[in-house]
């Protein structure tokens, strides 16, 4: 059985994305945040148990799903404005 691939070697390819996996603190902080909480129950309610194969699909490299996801929670105002205070979470120079 072959291993399922992993997209975290072209992830470490992108400066920026590499630059930000290598700040542990700002990552653990991001991920408790209420902010990215309240996303994800948000995610986890619109997509019941889609929400793990999507995750799953996305780690192997097709965020396809995750994305379409996360297009759905944003178009509600509560969800665009969880995005956007995460995304300013991430100094200007990680994004």
């Amino acid at each position: 059985m072959q291993e399922p691939k992993n997209n975290l070697d072209q992830l470490m390819r992108d400066p920026k994305a590499a630059g930000l996996l290598k700040q542990k603190d700002l990552l653990k902080s991001l991920m408790q945040s209420p902010d990215t909480q309240r996303l994800m129950q948000m995610l986890s309610q619109n997509a019941g148990d889609g929400l793990k194969s999507a995750a799953s699909a996305a780690a192997k490299g097709d965020a396809g799903q995750l994305t379409g996801l996360l297009q759905q929670v944003m178009q509600s105002k509560e969800g665009a404005q969880l995005v956007e205070r995460i995304n300013r979470a991430v100094p200007q120079d990680q994004r």
